[in-house]
């Protein structure tokens, strides 16, 4: 049994290069390094068993955390409800994988410096299995403190933290289109340097 970095808690003691702590590096640890999309990629499809999913995974990346998500194959429902029916298997590949996650992950968190997190699509039903919470710190003026003081006192959210988390999410969600071009355009770049000629 693994005593760090579970599959579906991030929040493991982490070992090898990278130190102790929450996620993928302790307190007063430098930040890993930047990683290869067309790296991680590979190696996540060399790495995971073949049976899991129907085709190569979908892969997010930042500074802490690779979060995985694999499509599952479509369960018979007959006649019960297809919706459920693809819960149901989405719940039974996350308990029947339980151990294997966890040594995939320790692996990638000792080779990438990142914490992994799961997650599994059946049909139009998509789940991610706990996923790591990182602080992020910001310095703000004060109209842009002001508008998440307004976001609070309109109850919108409890505390300026949550007004700032809310806003992003709002910005994702109306933006996506053009989030979702500019991570193309820079999996585009990422995958011209790793044709570019090495250093000896």
């Amino acid at each position: 049994m693994h005593g760090h970095r579970f599959a579906d808690a991030p929040f493991g003691g982490g070992r090898g290069p990278w130190g102790r702590g929450r996620g993928a590096r302790g307190r007063g640890q430098e930040a890993p390094p930047p990683v290869e999309r067309t790296e991680v990629a590979g190696w996540f499809a060399g790495r995971l068993p073949d049976g899991w999913f129907t085709g190569p995974v979908e892969l997010s990346i930042d500074r802490d955390e690779i979060t995985v998500v694999g499509a599952l194959p479509e369960p018979e429902a007959g006649e019960g409800d297809p919706g459920a029916a693809r819960s149901g298997r989405i719940a039974r590949f996350r308990e029947e994988t339980r151990e294997q996650r966890m040594a995939v992950a320790d692996a990638a968190q000792d080779r990438y410096g990142r914490s992994v997190a799961w997650g599994a699509a059946c049909g139009d039903v998509r789940e991610l299995f706990t996923t790591l919470s990182v602080p992020v710190m910001t310095r703000l003026r004060q109209p842009e403190r002001l508008v998440l003081d307004t976001l609070v006192d309109a109850g919108v959210a409890r505390s300026r933290s949550e007004a700032l988390a809310w806003a992003v999410r709002l910005v994702g969600s109306n933006a996506d289109s053009w989030l979702t071009e500019l991570r193309e355009a820079m999996t585009a770049v990422e995958e011209v340097r790793a044709r570019g000629p090495r250093p000896d």
